[in-house]
């Protein structure tokens, strides 16, 4: 399950870099600041590696594989808007 996961996550992640196109430079400082704020919570940072390493022991449920699944999208949607934020930064410097 974790192979397909991981393909999955990429096409959504290639998907969504076409969309946000995070190399561009256009946020103001401010938005920029504000999209780098933009995370998750040391208590779901904690759920996905406790996901994570039972993931490793082939130990997840469906609804952890499901859980995890969504983690990893969402952790995606913000490495994007985290990169699109520094680039835009990067001009304002």
């Amino acid at each position: 399950m974790a192979t397909q996961q991981y393909i999955t996550s990429n096409v959504e992640a290639a998907i969504l870099a076409r969309i946000i196109h995070p190399e561009r430079d256009d946020l103001s400082r401010e938005a920029a600041q504000a999209f780098l704020q933009v995370g998750l919570e040391r208590e779901d940072l904690d759920r996905i590696h406790a996901l994570v390493t039972k993931n490793q022991e082939d130990g997840l449920t469906l609804v952890e594989k499901a859980d995890l699944e969504s983690y990893l999208r969402l952790s995606s949607i913000f490495d994007l808007m985290h990169a699109w934020a520094r680039c835009s930064l990067k001009k304002h410097s």
